[in-house]
């Protein structure tokens, strides 16, 4: 299947309608949870006409043989076939596929799971959620299959190139409590990196800038205004030539590490975005980034206990 099939769609968990809690009517397949897509206004007069056009690199015989295995349906359930009339404002659901996908050869560790967190040790490379060409090569898939924990969910962000410490929310019930620690900026995240090192320089330092999303569109950039980001900068060992430093983000940009690093003139070693982007490696997983998640701390919002995790990889 086409790696643009499925690109704009995204994994339901809950979404709403007039105030009332919208689950998916399909299940969770293989550790895979459907996606969903709202039927905007157009001139269709069957959804299939409607799926032809907006997914091109899907066959149409792929979407019949989907529809005659009931693998795509309405928000109250009901199995679509290909002349099932086209309903502007419905909602409908089905199972992303990619016809072939590489391996990620790298293993994933549960470090702590309760009731309502599971915290995971994430490599190098693999995506955290399913996104363009990679579904069941995704942390959260990874982690569904393991475990059978249908509501599992990424409660904060970690970019494919980085490995370490995540935390994923399991219950949807208290899935706010904490989601809400990183809103207040409650939780305090250590991350390590590898770079060149900077002569003449007093640390530990604090670099503020102001970023904004930048081009192409998958960088950031800093520019000039009031700062929004903060990144706290210390030396953890001189290595000669390179340097492992601690960073202690106070504020969660995206990049935010990897652009306050390159423009101190310390891009962090194998960073292919910044300074400058350099041409796709495509599946080449030779040369991880060297930045680490290495441990993340916070309070618990439900037991008042301090929670303390830290990732068992090195770089």
């Amino acid at each position: 299947m086409s790696k643009r099939h499925d690109s704009r769609a995204r994994i339901i968990r809950f979404n709403r309608i007039d105030g009332v809690p919208l689950k998916s009517p399909l299940p969770i397949r293989d550790g895979v949870a459907p996606s969903y897509l709202w039927l905007p206004e157009g001139p269709w007069t069957n959804i299939l006409a409607f799926l032809e056009q907006r997914f091109p690199g899907v066959a149409l015989p792929t979407w019949i043989s989907r529809m005659s295995r009931g693998e795509v349906a309405d928000e109250a359930g009901v199995r679509l076939n290909p002349d099932s009339p086209y309903r502007r404002g419905a909602c409908i659901f089905y199972y992303r596929e990619l016809e072939q996908e590489t391996p990620i050869p790298f293993e994933e560790n549960i470090l702590y799971r309760d009731d309502h967190i599971l915290v995971a040790d994430k490599p190098h490379f693999l995506p955290v959620i399913p996104s363009g060409r990679f579904l069941h090569e995704t942390l959260l898939v990874r982690l569904k299959k393991k475990t059978g924990l249908a509501h599992l969910t990424p409660i904060h962000r970690l970019d494919r190139e980085t490995a370490g410490v995540i935390i994923f929310s399991h219950d949807p019930a208290s899935r706010g409590d904490y989601q809400s620690l990183f809103q207040k900026r409650a939780v305090e995240k250590v991350y390590e990196a590898l770079a060149r090192t900077l002569p003449g320089v007093d640390f530990p330092i604090v670099r503020r800038s102001r970023m904004v999303e930048g081009k192409p569109f998958f960088r950031m950039k800093e520019v000039a205004g009031e700062p929004n980001s903060e990144t706290r900068i210390d030396v953890l060992e001189n290595r000669g030539e390179v340097t492992l430093y601690r960073l202690r983000p106070v504020t969660g940009k995206k990049h935010q590490l990897r652009v306050h690093l390159a423009a101190l003139d310390i891009p962090i070693i194998n960073d292919a975005f910044y300074p400058d982007a350099l041409p796709c490696k495509a599946d080449d997983v030779s040369l991880p980034l060297k930045l680490l998640a290495r441990a993340i701390s916070f309070r618990d919002p439900l037991t008042g206990e301090t929670r303390y995790f830290e990732s068992g990889r090195e770089i």
